[in-house]
């Protein structure tokens, strides 16, 4: 029985309260072994908490209409009581920055300090795609050079030529990252300094490019030319940026800031449950500390116990409220599970995981947080019992038929299937189109070619001739998409310009 006494027995936060709690919260993430960046947390008005929001969660960005749309909106729907606000908000930074409201109660804080600033943080600290393609150490000073640039930009050339380059980039957002090559690290020191030196340098070799291959009236046009680029190219803002026959220096550098922070915001995308999971998972394992350990009341805790509830709650399918599977419950149930398996395994647990099951369970968390995405996790970690708890079936969607099949179910013939199926639909390189720079017709119109390979014959949506005309926005020239089957041959042909 412990015989400490509660930080606190009031539901209105000090700040001498929560650095007490704060304070206690490190100690036991220290005892469990999470390795965090400092914590930088600040407290924030609602108000604030929406501006976040609405500029993709950044603490600092450069202006944009989009961002004041989205502000509306979330304003609007927030005093109609049709939505809530995040309780925080948690920067992948070194310091990792949290932003904590101050309409919350202490309990909430404390939820908060433990999912953030020691969940999340030893999260983005840790996992390979974190380290390996953003830069916490450097992306605050980025993005406060990235402001001011485009401000300059704005003074210089003109609010709606900005406007207009950044609409075209964002739309193209996603496919100005590298998935496969590790990009050079940010530096707001070094793109301040190298800014103008290559400017020139890009600006010189493109001059010498275009001046190369401008059409000539001689019998060398009849001469067949190599393919440019010789490889397709996957992260078209950047062709663009390095290749466009007309862009301006400043435009150029535009694209590179809209593909730099497309890239800093990248592993995102593909770890929402293995994030959301890891900073749920640590606290409600610090909260239930804190309350082994007599430093939180009854009344705290059920507060908190409601609130976590909600947090993991799963709607059926069939349910009015179902939006897919909530990434905080499933996550949070695999690593749950996880911990079961190391410490409690049944005689299937061995049978599907003998590696790990009664094995050190902090040592396994730790290496399946290290090492995994979504898709990979989900590949490797998801066992019968979530499968099972879940109630999850996997649907067959075939374009032959007229009516949709059941193909696997949570029993012991459909968990592998189930498996499958789930991991392959957060596989982010499945769900988007694969598009990529095929060539640039260089002796001739100029044109760009793209070519789409198709995914289980999935077409292309509504939006692509809107994409086509961002592209040609910034190409100048001929547009042509073609979408090929798994042999090369063109289905189908877009064209703009």
């Amino acid at each position: 029985m412990s015989t400490k006494t509660p930080i606190s027995t009031s539901s209105e936060w000090t700040f001498d309260s929560l650095k007490q709690y704060d304070a206690e919260i490190a100690r036991i993430a220290a005892d469990f072994g999470l390795d965090t960046y400092p914590n930088q947390i600040e407290i924030i008005s609602s108000e604030q908490m929406m501006d976040a929001y609405a500029s993709c969660g950044l603490p600092v960005y450069y202006h944009h209409w989009s961002f004041g749309k989205q502000f509306l909106s979330i304003e609007k729907h927030y005093k109609r009581g049709q939505m809530g606000l995040a309780y925080e908000l948690v920067i992948n930074s070194n310091p990792c920055i949290a932003y904590l409201m101050e309409e919350n109660t202490t309990m909430m804080q404390i939820l908060v300090i433990a999912h953030a600033c020691y969940g999340h943080n030893s999260f983005f600290k840790n996992n390979y795609l974190f380290k390996a393609w953003t830069a916490a150490d450097a992306i605050i000073d980025y993005l406060v050079f990235a402001k001011h640039y485009i401000a300059e930009c704005e003074q210089r050339y003109g609010e709606d030529a900005v406007e207009e380059i950044l609409d075209s980039c964002h739309a193209l957002m996603n496919y100005g990252v590298d998935r496969y090559r590790k990009p050079s690290p940010l530096s707001a020191h070094e793109e301040r300094q190298r800014q103008k030196e290559r400017a020139e340098y890009l600006q010189s070799q493109l001059n010498e490019l275009w001046r190369r291959t401008v059409p000539e009236k001689t019998t060398r046009t009849e001469e067949k030319a190599d393919r440019y680029p010789s490889e397709p190219e996957e992260n078209l803002l950047y062709f663009i940026e390095k290749n466009a026959p007309l862009l301006e220096p400043w435009q150029r550098e535009i694209i590179r800031i809209v593909r730099k922070i497309a890239q800093y915001l990248y592993p995102q995308r593909h770890t929402k449950i293995m994030n959301e999971g890891w900073a749920t998972f640590w606290h409600y394992t610090i909260m239930q500390r804190l309350y082994d350990e007599g430093l939180v009341t009854d009344g705290f805790m059920l507060e908190f116990l409601e609130a976590h509830t909600n947090v993991i709650a799963q709607p059926p399918f069939d349910h009015d409220f179902y939006n897919g599977i909530n990434p905080y419950a499933l996550g949070f149930a695999m690593y749950r599970d996880l911990q079961r398996i190391c410490q409690n395994p049944t005689e299937e647990d061995r049978r599907w995981f003998p590696e790990i099951a009664g094995s050190d369970w902090l040592e396994t968390l730790d290496f399946a947080m290290r090492n995994f995405k979504d898709d990979s996790f989900i590949a490797q970690y998801l066992s019968p019992q979530v499968i099972r708890d879940f109630h999850l079936f996997s649907v067959l969607d075939e374009e032959a038929d007229d009516e949709l099949e059941i193909s696997a179910i949570h029993d012991e013939g459909g968990y592998q299937a189930i498996r499958h199926a789930l991991s392959e639909q957060y596989n982010q390189g499945s769900l988007e189109p694969d598009i990529q720079v095929w060539s640039v017709n260089t002796r001739g119109d100029r044109s760009l070619t793209l070519r789409h390979s198709q995914h289980q014959r999935r077409p292309l949506g509504d939006s692509a001739e809107e994409m086509l005309r961002h592209i040609h926005r910034l190409w100048s020239f001929k547009v042509r998409l073609e979408t090929v089957d798994p042999h090369g041959r063109v289905k189908a042909c877009h064209e703009c310009g």
